[in-house]
């Protein structure tokens, strides 16, 4: 059984997505509720996402010092406490800080439960506990956003069991007798080398985050706004995620057989009309909202994997992890601009302005990607790395990449480039 070694920590991790995916949809939601205008709204999502990229080049540093289960222990205490600062002070600038802290405290415990899991797969398992992992983490997130409509916004209760989730990650890692794992690596990263190789990977990466974090922190206050439910904010927001997973497949084949430029050409432009759709069907009813929300998201969260796949493309195998650690970078820049944005246009022009801020992403997203294929020719696709699906980014960080399958080919080209330096002839005169 291969995921038996590892149970303690699938279940931390889903309990923690659990967290995740409430606290992601409650604060927006109860921000709302107080009357707090966009802008302050919006300024959660980029604290946290502020944080969370901080939290991937520090947290390794924290690590080293004061190791895995500690560091995951306090982690998760700091998660606690932030949620419920949240329901002791009921102000937005509070709020912001307090998402901060979530957003660091969260890009750690990924980074020490992805390492750990590294540490405890073999070749023959990576695959599979990759999949689980990220089923889990897929199946968590949108399970605590449905843990919402349970519960009351406007009280303090939801933000206590959202404590109380956060809390019960700690216990199985915990009690887990597996072997703490050597300590995380650094993050190594070059954005510049990165756009030179790749321009329509380094854009399409920042417009993806800008589109992931915008809808990601905005769609609850848009549902709010336009007098849904919590249960209808809910799906609202799980007919997105849901769409995203199911659009991966049919534009992961199509970008295999064809330039991947053509399919994110054609993805920002169905991207476009969901988002035209939106704001003409918003006063519609929820089902058209629904539907509209599914073929967005279908566009907004494998726009990512359509850019990580295409900046692959360009790389060499033995600089998987530090081109995909570049990329989230990148990424993490756009997650702050996202929610700023699109909570501008919202306070500008209303609630539809979520969807003037998706349809503009998307249409440069296009625009940008389609440019790009009068600039370099494509790389045939019989030598082209298979696209992965990447469905929900802003839970990835660099030691999400060290778990990939697709590391351990990096680690063995990187093995036999040392290997053809160390008997070069030029090496071996040097000695």
């Amino acid at each position: 059984m291969p995921l038996l070694p590892v149970a303690a920590l699938l279940t931390s991790t889903f309990f923690l997505m659990a967290g995740a995916g409430l606290m992601g949809i409650l604060l927006p939601v109860r921000g709302s509720i107080e009357g707090w205008s966009s802008y302050e709204i919006g300024a959660f999502g980029t604290s946290y996402a502020l944080a969370f990229t901080a939290g991937c080049v520090i947290i390794p540093w924290i690590v080293r010092s004061a190791g895995h289960v500690r560091t995951f222990s306090s982690l998760s205490a700091l998660l606690a406490i932030s949620i419920l600062l949240c329901a002791m002070v009921v102000d937005p600038w509070a709020w912001v800080l307090f998402r901060a802290f979530s957003g660091f405290a969260l890009a750690g415990s990924y980074m020490v439960i992805e390492s750990w899991l590294n540490e405890r797969v073999t070749n023959e398992t990576r695959g599979t506990i990759f999949s689980v992992y990220m089923i889990v983490t897929m199946s968590a997130m949108m399970g605590g956003q449905y843990v919402m409509p349970l519960t009351q916004p406007e009280l303090t209760n939801p933000f206590m069991l959202c404590a109380i989730v956060f809390a019960l990650a700690v216990i199985p890692t915990a009690l887990s007798r597996a072997q703490s794992p050597t300590p995380l690596a650094t993050v190594k990263v070059d954005v510049l080398a990165l756009f030179k190789n790749s321009p329509v990977a380094a854009v399409g990466i920042l417009l993806a985050g800008i589109l992931s974090a915008g809808w990601g922190n905005m769609a609850p206050v848009f549902g709010q706004q336009v007098g849904l439910s919590t249960t209808e904010i809910a799906t609202l927001t799980v007919s997105a995620m849901a769409g995203g997973v199911v659009f991966q497949i049919p534009l992961g084949r199509a970008s295999d057989r064809t330039d991947r430029r053509y399919v994110m050409t054609i993805a920002g432009i169905i991207g476009v009309a969901a988002a035209v759709a939106g704001v003409y069907i918003s006063d519609k009813g929820s089902l058209a909202l629904f539907g509209t929300a599914f073929v967005l998201g279908g566009i907004i969260y494998p726009a990512y994997s359509l850019a990580v796949a295409h900046a692959n493309d360009y790389a060499d195998d033995a600089d998987f992890v530090k081109v995909s650690s570049s990329l989230l970078i990148l990424y993490g820049i756009g997650t702050m601009i996202g929610p700023i944005y699109a909570a501008v246009l919202m306070e500008q022009i209303g609630p539809i302005g979520i969807f003037q801020a998706m349809g503009s992403a998307m249409a440069i997203y296009a625009a940008f990607a389609f440019y790009r294929t009068f600039r370099r020719v494509a790389i045939p696709a019989n030598e082209r790395p298979d696209f992965q699906n990447i469905p929900f980014a802003r839970v990835q960080t660099p030691a999400s990449f060290a778990l990939d399958p697709r590391a351990e080919a990096s680690l063995e080209a990187a093995a036999e480039e040392s290997q053809d330096h160390a008997s070069s002839p030029a090496y071996v005169d040097a000695k």
